[in-house]
C-alpha cells in the first residue's frame, strides 16, 4: 500500500543539518505539521512531497502553500546561515555539589571498579571471593578454614564453598598441617600460583582503564592513601588486637 511521504532538511542555531521525513497512512495537513517544527528551534529547508494517495498531490506536486512559503524562507536562511550559538557546556548525570563528599566519590568509583573486576572474573568463571582466597592464602600461606572465613569476615559455609569450588579445578588442595596433623589447611597449589598470576596481570589491566587518567606517580599516591584509609577501616580477625587499638570493652555486667 501506497504512504504518503514528504521529506526535507532542517538547521538548528549552530547551521547543523538535520533529516525530515513524514510518512502517514492517512490523509495528513502537512502544512500544520511542518509550521509546527518551524516554530521550534528547526529552520526548515526544501521539502518535496514524493508520494500522496490522498489525490491531493502526487509524485513531484507542489506543496500546500504554508509548506512552500516555510521552505522558501528556509532557503533564503540557508544563503545566509545564523551566527553560530555556543551551546551551554555538557553537565554530567552527577550533581556537582556531590562531588566534593569524598564518600560519594569512594561509593560511585568503587562501584565501577567492582563492576569490572567482575567482569573479567566471570569471563573465567570466578567470582570476586575465588581471588579472594587464592591471593590470601599466596600472601600467607596454607591456612585452616576456620581463619579463612575469620579473616575475610565470610560465613563458614559460604567459605567451604568457595574451597570446593577452587579444590574441583586443582587451585587449592586441603592437606593435614604439618607442623599438627590434626588440623587440615587449605593450600594453594603450584597450578594455582600460576593460575592467579595470569589472573592478576588481567587485573592489573583493569587498573590501567579505571586509572587512566593519572600518571605513575599519582597512581602510587592515590595506592597510598587508599591503603591508609583502608587500614583505619579495616575491622580486625575476631580477638584479634592491632597496635595503638585501645582496651577491650568490658563484657555486660562486669
Amino acid at each position: 500500500m501506497e504512504q504518503p511521504i514528504v521529506s526535507g532538511a532542517a538547521y538548528d542555531a549552530s547551521g547543523a543539518t538535520f533529516a525530515v521525513v513524514g510518512i502517514s497512512t492517512m490523509p495528513t495537513d502537512w502544512a500544520k505539521v511542518f509550521s509546527s517544527l518551524a516554530n521550534t528551534d528547526l529552520t526548515l529547508g526544501t521539502v518535496t512531497v514524493t508520494t500522496d494517495v490522498s489525490g491531493v498531490a502526487g509524485r513531484g506536486e507542489a506543496l500546500p502553500s504554508a509548506v512552500a512559503e516555510t521552505a522558501a524562507a528556509a532557503e533564503a536562511d540557508r544563503e545566509d546561515p545564523p551566527a553560530a550559538v555556543t551551546a551551554p557546556p555538557s553537565l554530567g548525570m552527577t550533581p556537582p555539589s556531590v562531588l566534593d563528599l569524598n564518600a560519594y566519590l569512594m561509593y560511585a568509583l568503587g562501584k565501577i571498579a567492582r563492576r569490572r573486576l567482575t567482569e573479567k572474573l566471570e569471563a573465567r568463571g570466578l567470582r570476586l571471593w575465588h581471588l579472594t582466597v587464592m591471593t590470601l592464602l599466596a600472601d600467607l600461606g596454607p591456612q585452616m578454614k576456620t581463619a579463612l572465613a575469620s579473616r575475610l569476615d565470610m560465613n563458614a559455609s559460604d567459605l567451604v564453598k568457595i574451597v570446593n569450588d577452587l579444590a574441583r579445578v586443582g587451585q587449592v588442595d586441603c592437606v593435614r598441617d604439618q607442623t599438627d596433623r590434626r588440623r587440615v589447611v587449605v593450600r594453594l597449589t603450584a597450578e594455582g600460583r600460576a593460575y592467579l598470576a595470569g589472573l592478576s596481570a588481567e587485573i592489573a589491566s583493569t587498573d590501567d582503564e579505571i586509572l587512566a587518567p593519572l600518571d605513575t606517580a599519582e597512581r602510587e599516591q592515590l595506592a597510598s592513601l587508599l591503603r591508609r584509609v583502608h587500614h583505619h577501616l579495616e575491622r580486625p580477625p575476631a580477638g584479634v588486637r592491632r597496635r595503638g587499638d585501645g582496651p577491650p570493652a568490658p563484657r555486660a555486667g562486669s
